[in-house]
C-alpha cells in the first residue's frame, strides 16, 4: 500500500516552463493535478513536494492544496524524501515518487513505486516503474493520483 507520495515540483506538477519579468516569477499549474492531490490526501495517502529549485510559488501551490512537507530549494531530493518517509515512520514499499527529470532518478530507483512524466527523457522514464502518459503539467500528477488511489483499494490490499 502507498502511504506517501513526493513528487518533483517543475517539470512534473507544472509544465516546467516559469516566467520572471525580473521581479515576479509565475508557474502554471494544471487544476486537475490538484484535484489529484486533494484525493489522495482524503484517502489518507500523505502527500510531499520536493524541489530542488526554490520557488514562492511552490510554497504557495502547496498551502492552497494541504500539502504540508514541502522541501523547496533542496540540494539531495533523496535525503529529504528518505527523511520524509523516516518521519512518517514508513518504508521504501510505501512510498511513490513522481518525476520528470536526471535530479529525479535516485528519487525513482529508491522509492517503491516510481513514475515518470511522459515527456521525460529516456534514461528518466528507463529508471521508473511506470512511465504515465500523460506530460508534466499536464494531467500527469492526476493520472498517477488515480493509479495509486486505485492500487491501494485492490482487493488483498
Amino acid at each position: 500500500m502507498i502511504r506517501l507520495v513526493a513528487m518533483d515540483v517543475d517539470g512534473t506538477l507544472t509544465d516546467g516552463c516559469f516566467y520572471m519579468n525580473g521581479e515576479t516569477e509565475f508557474k502554471r499549474f494544471n487544476v486537475r493535478d490538484g484535484y489529484g492531490i486533494v484525493e489522495m490526501r482524503k484517502k489518507g495517502i500523505e502527500v510531499a513536494f520536493i524541489s530542488g529549485r526554490y520557488s514562492a510559488a511552490t510554497d504557495a501551490r502547496a498551502q492552497d492544496l494541504g500539502v504540508a512537507r514541502v522541501s523547496n530549494g533542496t540540494e539531495d531530493k533523496l535525503r529529504d524524501l528518505r527523511q520524509i518517509a523516516e518521519e512518517l515512520n514508513l518504508s521504501r514499499d510505501e512510498v511513490a515518487f513522481i518525476g520528470d527529470d536526471i535530479p529525479d532518478v535516485p528519487c525513482l530507483q529508491w522509492a517503491g513505486l516510481g513514475m515518470a512524466v511522459s515527456d521525460a527523457p529516456r534514461e528518466v522514464g528507463a529508471a521508473a516503474d511506470i512511465v504515465l502518459s500523460a506530460r508534466g503539467g499536464e494531467g500527469a500528477v492526476r493520472e498517477a493520483a488515480e493509479y495509486i488511489i486505485r492500487l491501494n483499494e485492490a482487493p488483498g490490499e
